[in-house]
């Protein structure tokens, strides 16, 4: 990795490297002061390596979140500077992301009507805001002055202005936002004017040796919005006013592009990035889906950007710079972007956590220490909490040996990665197998366990992760020849005819219809290959690219589809359900399956839903039977995961990980 830990300048800061964490909302603030919580998850990250950590966003003003870092007011210097301190105590640098949402604001939070350039309500927030007047427009402009003083007074090593994600810059910068007839907007000249006063006050304000960057959007990705043309052009002036770096990520909020999670390839907009760096003398960083230094490498190596950014990468695995310096990318914790714990979080105005990472925001808890007696642990389970459990286990040096009934570990997770777009979920097998394997783990697969089997393997302590079976819901005719189970279907060792009925719509329903749908579809590289020779005209090569050969339709008793998705996830695989013509039907009950389909009470009325094959996708039920039995028979025996209730793997990693750091 020789760009990728070589260093780099900014303006007259020089990183030890070239990665870069990206500001990203945690909610561990409480009324906006610094706690420990904060300055202990920083601190970790600086340990790690890192080479510049970006805080925030930082409210600026009382438009901010009651769970965000303030920076509107000289009393939470002290607490900032307690961080800064900390993340310098570990060697590394830290920068402050100066924020203002503008319509983005919730006003139930804020305590006030959000502010734009003009009075277009948000999709996001669903708030109506109201247009700013000129003085209230200056006024800003001064607050992000005057809040990279307190940035700087607080010894931070530099300031950045979020001119990104459908924030107020980019509502002033955006024709679908700004409607104003004024100096502040109409033109594209006069639409840049505020951003361009953002940051030629800041400069003013902290000197001009202070480094200064400014996070851009690439691309809007909104119906009549900017392009990576006009960011480029705005770019280009902010570098004429004083900006030292250029922070390039994706599009709005409210884009129907998904930006970061894992459906949008690795990597995929560093193009954005590309196009601002071929046309500013500045350092450009790239962001968005950058989870592995190899990829990292990649871009830097093709000129395409100077830095990387990589914010949910670093939740997950604090130590990647390090572990990649050290030549051990098979150690990394790779973020899969699921979002489970961090934008579900953030959403949910919950404390930000990570389904890889069960430490990321409880840094301040004691970390599992070495085992004052080794003991021989038997692991009953290589799903995501049996693998944990081991991993934790061994590393406090514990002899442990891992039970898998089936041919390979991993569980479920195994099955969540089977539809497209949903692949990373195999990294975290993959790390767990690399870290089994280092940390001398004996894992038997195609073990199944028994009462008998446990006892006589004579551990000091038993985790068992036995996971949980597939429902089989209580409807006449389910044991017929035309009936599977969707895990059945996921796993590859159950057929679908041409007419497909799923009974659940919960996530792994809804997952399976987007499998079963893109059946037939041209995938990636058939879709170059025509484009690229013109084969067939736009119009077919999409046409193609959706509609597969399968007529998939979900029935969920609930009043919507999906209800178990997380909620930044939820939008996206709804939204490629539609792309791919499944169809749903809500408020439905399946009565009777039988040769012709599935009969449906639809709110008293009766249907007949057509189907070659129904797939049934109702749940899961926990294998607790072994648990309970061994619990009764064995002194020190601790039940993680799917063996307690069905569960997220979010849930099962964090529960692995508790009883192997007890045990």
């Amino acid at each position: 990795m020789v760009l990728l830990l070589s260093p780099v300048k900014i303006g007259r800061m020089e990183l030890k490297n070239r990665v870069v964490m990206p500001a990203m909302h945690l909610g561990y603030c409480r009324d906006g002061f610094v706690n420990e919580q904060l300055v202990e998850f920083y601190r970790v990250r600086a340990r790690g390596g890192v080479g510049l950590i970006m805080v925030g966003g930082c409210a600026i003003d009382k438009y901010g979140h009651g769970n965000m870092v303030r920076i509107d007011n000289d009393k939470y210097i002290p607490g900032l500077a307690d961080l800064v301190k900390g993340v310098h105590e570990e060697g590394g640098k830290i920068a402050a992301q100066l924020f203002q949402p503008g319509r983005y604001s919730y006003s139930f939070l804020s305590g006030t009507q959000p502010v734009a350039p003009s009075p277009i309500p948000s999709k996001l927030t669903r708030q109506m805001p109201r247009a700013l007047a000129v003085d209230e427009i200056q006024g800003i402009v001064d607050s992000f002055g005057l809040a990279a003083v307190r940035a700087q007074k607080a010894g931070f090593d530099a300031v950045e202005a979020i001119g990104s994600a459908g924030y107020l810059i980019s509502q002033f910068l955006s024709p679908v936002t700004n409607q104003r007839d004024d100096e502040y907007g109409g033109d594209f000249e006069r639409r840049m004017r505020f951003g361009l006063e953002v940051a030629r006050r800041i400069r003013t304000a902290v000197g001009p040796d202070y480094p200064v960057l400014f996070r851009v959007g690439g691309n809007d990705f909104m119906l009549g919005g900017n392009t990576n043309r006009e960011i480029v052009m705005f770019c280009k002036r902010l570098e004429e006013a004083g900006v030292d770096a250029f922070n390039v990520t994706g599009g709005w909020h409210e884009t129907t592009v998904p930006q970061i999670t894992m459906a949008a390839p690795r990597g995929v907009f560093a193009y954005l990035a590309r196009g601002v760096r071929e046309a500013v003398g500045v350092p450009v960083i790239a962001c968005n889906r950058i989870n592995d230094p190899a990829l990292a490498e990649e871009i830097l190596a093709n000129g395409m950007a100077d830095l990387v950014g990589m914010a949910r990468a670093m939740i997950a695995d604090p130590d990647l710079v390090a572990k990649t310096a050290a030549g051990q990318a098979g150690a990394i914790r790779k973020c899969i972007g699921c979002n489970q714990g961090c934008l579900d979080s953030v959403f949910t105005m919950k404390p930000v956590g990570c389904l890889v990472n069960a430490r990321a925001g409880r840094e301040l808890e004691q970390e599992p220490e070495p085992a004052r007696q080794v003991k021989q642990v038997l692991v009953v389970g290589g799903g995501p909490g049996g693998m944990e459990a081991a991993r934790v286990a061994a590393e406090r040096g514990h002899r442990v040996t891992l039970w898998e009934k089936d041919r390979r570990l991993g569980g479920q997770l195994n099955l969540a990665a089977v539809p497209p777009g949903r692949e990373e979920f195999s990294t975290v097998i993959e790390y767990y197998r690399h870290e089994l394997d280092r940390l001398g783990v004996q894992v038997e697969l195609n073990k199944e366990a028994d009462e008998n089997s446990i006892k006589s393997f004579g551990a000091d302590a038993v985790v068992m992760a036995t996971g949980a079976a597939p429902m089989q819901p209580p409807i006449l005719g389910v044991d017929g020849a035309n009936v599977v189970q969707a895990w059945d279907v996921l796993a590859g060792q159950a057929a679908t005819g041409k007419r497909v009925v799923i009974i659940g719509g919960g996530a792994v329903g809804c997952e399976t219809a987007l499998l079963l749908a893109r059946k037939g579809t041209l995938d990636a590289d058939a879709l170059h290959f025509l484009a690229l020779n013109n084969a067939e005209s736009w119009e077919t090569l999409k046409e193609l690219a959706i509609r597969g050969v399968k007529e998939v339709t979900v029935v969920e008793m609930q009043k919507a589809v999906g209800a178990d998705i997380g909620i930044s996830s939820r939008w996206v695989i709804l939204q490629e359900m539609h792309r791919f013509g499944v169809k749903t039907i809500t408020r439905a009950t399946a009565r009777e399956i039988n040769e012709r389909g599935v009969v449906l009470d639809t709110q008293g009325k009766e249907e007949v839903l057509e189907a070659d094959t129904v797939v049934l996708a109702a749940g899961s039920r926990s294998l607790s039977g072994l648990c309970e039995r061994v619990k009764e028979q064995l002194p020190e025996v601790y039940v993680v995961g799917d063996a307690v209730a069905p569960r997220k793997a979010l849930d099962a990693i964090y529960q692995g990980y508790l009883a192997g750091a007890v045990l």
